[in-house]
């Protein structure tokens, strides 16, 4: 059997560490930055966040069709230097308006960074390893999502010092960018004339269309879940401060079913691990809102945390195995643009059944579209997977 832990499969996983974790030890402090460093508001520190998001998921399509068009060492090369550089801007940013373009502009080198990255990982893996190797890919953002917030709240707590917080993630992004560029792999080279031809399918993976759609009613679910936890906790179940201990909670589910996940992962059953995840995680959204308490409540996060690390790389794979290899990045970009527009959809309905009906109602809604995602997936998604699949490792 090939070997999976290569040299460059590591480069790339710990690479992609660096980035998540520049990304996340600033993400639970930026508000409070805004407020104590400009008096931002409220909406005006929404307004100012989410301008990153939005141009992270307008970059994406964009990203797999360069990430496929030209070299692709080049495309992560400039990407990470972007990203990179742009830390630097939140330093030298000194008037609110400088930095919401600041952070705005952040969002492009990230979206096409995330596409390029994961496209180089699977350019690196052995073919016959790809699928478990997919899988545990995402072990090394789910670490930095579950450490770096904790590492940058314990940095400001004893140095109050936000320019220390963006010189960390200048260097941790800057050592990204210095492993990457060791990577190595003929495969990163460009090779099919044809793939310059512009089309609609050179930024959405039509053959993929229904995974796609499967996929936004997932990211909705997270998308209400991870925005109006806290605010929900609060005011109707009475938990204060359990945020940070419900997402590590989550975090350490998504890392226990990569692992855990790996054996069926290495034998190419991807529906499996799809339909496990979904079932899993629909246990998990069902007890948050049909059984409120604290046990219930943290449960809840252990179940949302192991599901979605279940169906996750199970989607990422189906999308990337109904793909031709020249697509790879337009796969990648495709299943990331669809979670990205579930997650939009949640915060802005999430936000609008709250106000008109209540928490409690948001969170049924998350239980129901769950529910419908699941129902898709099993009567017709799997079937659609199977027809159009071209790797026959996969199953």
């Amino acid at each position: 059997m090939e070997r999976l832990w290569n040299r460059n499969y590591c480069k790339v996983m710990a690479a992609n560490f660096t980035l998540f974790f520049a990304f996340y030890v600033l993400t639970p402090l930026l508000p409070l930055y805004l407020s104590e460093h400009f008096g931002a508001t409220k909406d005006v520190i929404g307004l100012v966040l989410s301008g990153y998001t939005v141009t992270a998921l307008v970059m994406r399509p964009f990203s797999g069709y360069m990430v496929d068009s030209f070299p692709r060492k080049t495309v992560l090369m400039v990407s990470f230097t972007a990203f990179a550089i742009f830390f630097a801007g939140y330093l030298a940013a000194s008037t609110l308006l400088l930095f919401l373009i600041v952070r705005t502009l952040h969002g492009g080198p990230f979206g096409a960074l995330t596409v390029a990255n994961s496209t180089v990982a699977i350019d690196v893996l052995p073919s016959s390893r790809r699928t478990e190797g997919i899988g545990y890919y995402g072990l090394s953002n789910n670490l930095a999502m579950a450490i770096a917030p904790t590492i940058g709240i314990f940095v400001y707590r004893y140095t109050h010092s936000f320019e220390l917080l963006f010189w960390i993630a200048f260097v941790v992004a800057l050592a990204g960018l210095v492993v990457d560029a060791t990577v190595k792999s003929d495969k990163l080279k460009v090779k099919n004339e044809k793939s310059f031809s512009l089309s609609w399918d050179r930024f959405f993976l039509v053959r993929g269309w229904l995974l796609g759609v499967n996929m936004v009613a997932f990211g909705f679910c997270f998308g209400v879940l991870s925005n109006y936890l806290a605010i929900y906790g609060k005011e109707v179940m009475g938990i204060t401060g359990g945020t940070g201990t419900y997402f590590m909670l989550c975090s350490i589910g998504l890392i226990l079913s990569r692992l855990q996940g790996g054996r069926a992962l290495r034998q190419g059953r991807v529906t499996h691990n799809a339909a496990e995840g979904m079932v899993i995680s629909l246990v998990g959204y069902t007890l948050f809102i049909l059984v409120p308490g604290m046990v219930s409540y943290y449960a809840s996060a252990l179940l949302i945390g192991l599901g979605n690390g279940h169906m996750w790389p199970a989607f990422q794979n189906m999308t990337i195995s109904v793909a031709p290899n020249s697509q790879r990045g337009t796969a990648n970009s495709t299943i990331l643009v669809s979670w990205d527009v579930g997650m939009g959809l949640g915060i802005l309905l999430g936000g609008v059944i709250s106000e008109l009906m209540g928490y409690s109602a948001a969170f049924w809604t998350v239980a129901v579209v769950n529910a419908v995602g699941v129902l898709l997936f099993f009567m017709a998604t799997r079937r659609f997977f199977l027809e159009r699949n071209l790797n026959p490792n996969v199953k």
